[in-house]
């Protein structure tokens, strides 16, 4: 079977690495997969085939008057697009902007129309002309593949119809994403981090919905504290870049901040001791918690949006109250003194996140759901 899936943005965040790694495990039980994106080299190195389309940012409450004014234009050119790759089997898409588009494409270019949410419908699209038009569109969708149950419970109360809708968990390749402390070790010498320093890592996106603040708050707050000293890697790229570099400033050059274009995660979160996730108000499953405890790093997340049933005692820990630097730091100090507790719990979040993972098996739900077998 032939998958044409299409997922733009002005920036990358774990949903499209996540979407592609679910394509590729669906492309390893023999299905062709194509990829319509805004950022084709997020593919490379997978048996998914990637083409750049340019759609604009995603759909949000500062993007939503541009998007309007173009949306004639944007229809237009996603119809172009897709009848290149026509005929396919499937039309898989993954955000509320393509979603909207799709109703007014030809039948012919959703010969069977899926959708896949990474995280929970946004309080929006729930009622007024937004959630109308959501609800609209739902009712051409076969198959809704949600990433969590706290997703898929969104979707419901949202109108999408439930028996449309499963859960299909993000498939990561405990193989590829696995400690790799030599190459940690390099880019730790790279960027001149000491071998005895303590260093935190956070793999975000770089925008204001998350809340990237606290990560380098608390950093600020440990590093002001006695003991080894603090470096802080935040691995991303987005338009609040440059405010977190101010945010950072009083660490001085052991504030390092690397893109993930061209970057192996794996690689630089097992550089790291700890892992910070900071959650924006709208997660599903997130990706950046699954990397971190595949490298066998704990986990400490700033709140507990998407990290709930993902971080288990023994595993990282969830800061209260949400969002509070002083909380995070006093987690993130109980790992910097004990070296042996975050080996430890780096083992146990491995072991629990290789589980849930595995490619096969999210493969084979994620195939029945879009070809119709369940």
């Amino acid at each position: 079977m032939r998958i044409v899936s299409v997922m733009t943005s002005s920036t990358r965040g774990g949903a499209e690495y996540a979407a592609v790694r679910l394509l590729d495990a669906v492309a390893a039980r023999g299905h062709e997969a194509i990829l319509l994106t805004s950022h084709p080299d997020t593919a490379e190195g997978t048996r998914v085939t990637a083409r750049h389309v340019d759609l604009g940012p995603k759909l949000g409450a500062r993007s939503w008057p541009r998007l309007a004014l173009q949306w004639p234009l944007l229809h237009r050119r996603l119809r172009r697009e897709l009848e290149r790759e026509a005929p396919f089997d499937v039309l898989l898409l993954h955000f509320k902007k393509e979603q909207l588009l799709a109703p007014r494409l030809p039948a012919e270019l959703r010969p069977r129309l899926a959708w896949a949410e990474w995280g929970p419908v946004p309080p929006p699209m729930h009622v007024g002309p937004p959630g109308r038009l959501y609800r609209s569109a739902a009712q051409g969708v076969e198959a809704v593949l949600a990433v969590s149950e706290g997703t898929r419970e969104s979707l419901i109360a949202a109108g999408v119809p439930a028996g449309r809708v499963g859960v299909v968990p993000n498939a990561i390749d405990p193989e590829r994403f696995r400690p790799l402390p030599d190459a940690g070790a390099a880019h730790r010498r790279r960027l001149g981090i000491p071998d005895d320093a303590f260093l935190v890592g956070c793999l975000t996106r770089f925008n204001a919905r998350k809340r990237n603040e606290v990560a380098i708050d608390a950093a600020v707050r440990l590093a002001a504290q006695p003991g080894r000293a603090v470096h802080l890697l935040m691995i991303g790229e987005g338009n609040t870049e440059a405010d977190l570099r101010t945010r950072a400033a009083p660490l001085g050059g052991a504030a390092h901040f690397v893109p993930t274009t061209g970057a192996e995660p794996a690689e630089l979160l097992s550089g790291c001791d700890v892992v910070v996730f900071c959650p924006s108000p709208t997660e599903g499953e997130p990706l950046a918690i699954s990397m971190g405890m595949l490298t066998e790093r704990p986990v400490v997340a700033t709140a507990a949006e998407g990290a709930t049933g993902l971080i288990q005692p023994g595993t990282g820990a969830i800061a209260k109250p949400d969002h509070d630097p002083g909380a995070v730091a006093v987690l993130l100090a109980g790992y910097r003194a004990d070296p042996a507790l975050v080996r430890t719990e780096g083992r146990a979040a491995r072991e629990l996140a290789a589980s849930r993972h595995d490619p096969s098996a999210v493969a084979e739900r994620a195939e029945a759901l879009l070809f119709g077998g369940g």
